[in-house]
C-alpha cells in the first residue's frame, strides 16, 4: 500500500508531458490528412546527441548538438508512435530520413498561429538528454532547396523559462 505521504506530485514533469502530448496530437493531424494545413508549418528543434535520435552522418557532423526542421511542403513518410516520430527531409537536395523521440524536441513553434512550446530535456530509461542549455543553436532548412521560409519565423531560444504561458502566442 503507498502511504500519501511518500507520494511527491511531480508537476513540472506531467506539465512538460502533457505539452508533449499536444504536440504528438497535432503531428497525428498531419500525418492523417498528408500535409500541414492551410498556412501551418511546424518548426521543431532538438537534441541530435540525444538517445535514440537518429539521423544521417552528414547532419550529425553539421549538427552535434540541437538542430531546427521544418515541416511545411516538403516531407515525406512522417510516422508517429508512442516514443517518437519520423520524417523523410531533403537537405540541399539529399534525402535524409531522420527518426526523434518525444523527449529529445525542445521546442516545437507553428509561426503561422503565433504557436510556441518550450521543453525541459527529459530522461530517456536507458541515458540521460543533455540538460545543458549551453548549447549552441543550429538550424537546417528543411524544405525544397526553391524554398526558403523566413528568418522572422524562426523561433527563438529563451534560456531558463520553466513557465509555459499560453497568453503570450494568441492572437490579440
Amino acid at each position: 500500500m503507498i502511504v500519501s505521504d511518500d507520494v511527491e506530485l511531480d508537476y513540472d514533469f506531467l506539465m512538460q508531458k502533457a505539452l508533449r502530448s499536444l504536440m504528438r496530437d497535432v503531428l497525428d493531424i498531419v500525418r492523417d490528412i498528408g500535409d500541414a494545413p492551410g498556412e501551418h508549418h511546424f518548426y521543431i528543434e532538438f537534441l541530435t546527441d540525444a538517445p535514440g535520435v537518429s539521423i544521417p552522418d552528414h547532419l550529425k557532423e553539421d549538427y552535434p548538438e540541437r538542430m531546427t526542421i521544418v515541416l511545411q511542403h516538403q516531407f515525406q513518410n512522417l510516422t508517429i508512435d508512442d516514443d517518437g516520430f519520423g520524417v523523410t527531409l531533403w537537405f540541399k537536395g539529399k534525402e535524409s530520413r531522420l527518426e526523434i523521440p518525444y523527449f529529445a524536441v525542445t521546442s516545437f513553434a507553428d509561426p503561422s498561429v503565433q504557436f510556441g512550446l518550450r521543453f525541459e530535456p527529459v530522461e530517456d530509461d536507458s541515458e540521460t538528454a543533455d540538460e545543458d542549455n549551453e548549447t549552441s543553436e543550429a538550424d537546417a532548412d528543411a524544405t525544397s532547396p526553391d524554398e526558403k521560409s523566413d528568418a522572422e519565423d524562426k523561433p527563438t531560444s529563451s534560456d531558463g523559462a520553466d513557465v509555459v504561458s499560453l497568453d503570450a502566442f494568441r492572437k490579440k
